[in-house]
């Protein structure tokens, strides 16, 4: 039997009550115990004890990943040490990371939180839950470690990497699901049939939580197929919790929002004021439960909406939209605003081309110029030139008449693009 929430049928105006009462000692205890919000609380004259409505969480002010490095590693903390049980770290690639801690009330919350998901996924006690996400410092291995505990399955963690072992592994375990990123759930099922495999015949994967990364309907779809499986989309980040923060049903439209633990808020990205549901904006997270490290109104940068309708599967939590991309993410291309997710879309019109891409930023003259390298799939012809360049000017017209400027193009052979056992490498930018 799959694992079962009740919470997440809960009746809105009894889960806005809980919101607001968890809200309104999340806002004092931040206050209380972390010198950063009272300073930018008082900032801007926001009294935490004055809070009378979720709308009031408006007045305060924004907590950014910036914050989050100028407090590293233990300034966010709203505990003594010795009640902080894990520790959790971003990569830091972009500047120090950002650290995120953990009570034993915050890892069983976590649990539960990917458990619900596995359960949308229809996973329970007779399962075998396969977590290829990275364990360490990531939140992805951990988080999904958590969900398979907590739903009672039998969970292996073999973590990224070693590609043809993990095949042997979902081979001989009998793997019902498997947990990693969407790319590296591709290139698993690529390498099993370069070794002559059959997914569908050779694994017994009947589901698979993917997050970390965006991918389109179409790389879910040809996943999909040559899985055999059903795919489910997962959303979290370190900052906040990690993965479970939302996650998707098995009507697969939209991602339920975990809201008796986090509440949301999505923005116009320019202006900071909320948007109406169905569209789309810059999503901000408040938790509600985090012990350890609670953070209030943090800008997590990705773009999405808040699905307007209630979801058909009978579930009263709200969702978010699959992300359309992230705000630093965004390129501009000679005045242009382009997310990589907008050039996938267009690509996966066309039944030539692969799942792998790379988009290659360089500066000629002062001008940004933006070049897409593809794979095209194994059989079409990559010696006759001329289809190859008739491909490549189709391609590019796509792409103007979609976004408005010229990209270059260079289609490439099967498995030139390098895969990766974690996020995918979807843009190099080789401008000084």
């Amino acid at each position: 039997m799959a694992y079962q929430d009740e919470i997440t049928h809960m009746n809105r105006d009894e889960l806005e009550e809980l919101q607001l009462e968890r809200l309104k000692q999340t806002a004092i205890t931040c206050y209380e115990n972390i010198p950063f919000y009272k300073e930018s609380f008082d900032k801007v004259a926001f009294d935490p004890y004055t809070v009378e409505t979720l709308e009031d969480i408006r007045k305060a002010p924004f907590t950014t990943k910036q914050d989050m490095r100028d407090s590293y590693p233990y300034g966010l903390f709203a505990v003594p040490r010795e009640d902080v049980k894990e520790i959790h770290m971003s990569s830091g690639t972009t500047g120090i990371a950002t650290v995120s801690g953990y009570t034993e009330n915050d890892i069983h919350a976590w649990g539960d939180c990917f458990a619900r998901g596995l359960g949308y996924a229809g996973t329970g006690k007779d399962d075998v839950v396969h977590v290829c996400y990275g364990y360490g410092l990531f939140t992805g291995g951990l988080g999904a470690h958590y969900g398979g505990l907590a739903v009672g399955a039998e969970t292996i963690p073999m973590s990224a990497g070693n590609t043809k072992r993990q095949i042997k592994v979902l081979q001989s375990m009998g793997s019902t699901v498997l947990c990693c990123t969407p790319s590296y759930a591709m290139h698993i099922a690529d390498t099993a049939i370069e070794m002559g495999l059959d997914p569908k015949k050779a694994f017994t994967l009947k589901s698979g939580i993917h997050g970390a990364e965006a991918f389109s309907d179409q790389f879910r779809e040809n996943l999909e197929d040559k899985l055999g499986y059903k795919v489910f989309d997962v959303y979290g980040l370190t900052e906040v919790m990690g993965p479970g923060v939302a996650m998707e049903c098995d009507r697969q439209a939209g991602l339920h929002v975990a809201e008796d633990h986090f509440f949301i808020e999505v923005l116009d990205v320019e202006t900071h004021e909320p948007v109406p549901d169905g569209e789309w904006g810059e999503l901000v997270i408040t938790t509600l439960t985090k012990e350890a490290s609670p953070v209030i109104r943090y800008r997590t940068r990705d773009i999405t909406r808040i699905m307007p309708e209630t979801c058909a599967c009978g579930r009263t939590h709200r969702r978010i939209d699959r992300l359309h991309g992230r705000t630093d993410d965004m390129m501009i291309i000679r005045g242009v605003n382009v997310f990589p997710s907008q050039i996938e879309d267009v690509c996966t019109a066309f039944p030539e081309i692969a799942d792998w891409y790379q988009i290659e930023l360089s500066r000629e003259g002062g001008l940004d110029i933006a070049t897409l390298k593809i794979e095209i799939k194994p059989d079409f012809p990559i010696d006759e030139i001329r289809k190859i360049e008739a491909l490549q000017k189709r391609l590019q017209q796509a792409l103007k008449d979609e976004l408005a400027i010229k990209i270059g193009i260079k289609v490439v052979e099967p498995h030139t693009i390098q895969r990766s056992e974690g996020k995918a490498v979807r843009v190099v930018d080789l401008r000084d």
